[in-house]
């Protein structure tokens, strides 16, 4: 019998990875890079994050300053900027461009906590989608008698195990990001 879960295991955890990653994007009252990542600007034809086009620097908690290695793209970053759901207009000088970031209100941090849950919730169900492969790949298994029913039950009770503890994984990336957004 193959009781090797390690295929799910890395599949629960990759999207544990993704999570964080996600949640990672999203401001939580001071400045962090990481916010940049998703946005692209055209450069020589091809979408290109501005992380890998410029000098991305924190000088204070609140400020975020970015200093493009081409100045002719000086502009198209600073739209980018604009474009992106930030929410943020970028101050420029022509040399560097200074994002700012204003103290959150009890509202906005109120949506973004809805934002981490709803990216939790989604987290988690594709944690269940993986559970229900495993399980359809199992009961394959056991109908063409590679596997005998009672070892059929273990495997689903430790794949249901397995689930469990990356449900709750989720859930304690997603309190942890939740207590960041309210902490003042």
């Amino acid at each position: 019998m193959n009781k090797n879960y390690d295929q799910y295991k890395t599949k629960m955890e990759k999207t544990i990875s993704v999570l964080k990653s996600e949640l990672s994007a999203i401001r939580a009252g001071r400045a962090n890079p990481q916010l940049l990542e998703k946005i692209t600007v055209e450069y020589y034809g091809t979408p290109t994050p501005i992380n890998q086009l410029a000098n991305i620097q924190v000088p204070e908690a609140r400020q975020i300053t970015i200093q493009p290695w081409d100045a002719n793209i000086f502009n198209d970053v600073v739209k980018a900027i604009q474009a992106s759901d930030l929410g943020i207009n970028p101050n420029s000088d022509g040399k560097v461009i200074r994002l700012i970031f204003p103290p959150l209100t009890e509202e906005r941090r109120k949506e973004l906590t809805k934002d981490v849950k709803k990216i939790g919730e989604q987290s988690k169900v594709a944690i269940r989608q993986i559970r229900r492969d495993a399980m359809d790949n199992y009961k394959k298994q056991e109908k063409a008698k590679e596997i005998s029913e009672d070892d059929f039950k273990v495997i689903e009770k430790d794949i249901q195990k397995l689930t469990d503890e990356y449900i709750e994984k989720v859930d304690q990336v997603v309190n942890i990001k939740i207590e960041e957004i309210m902490e003042i």
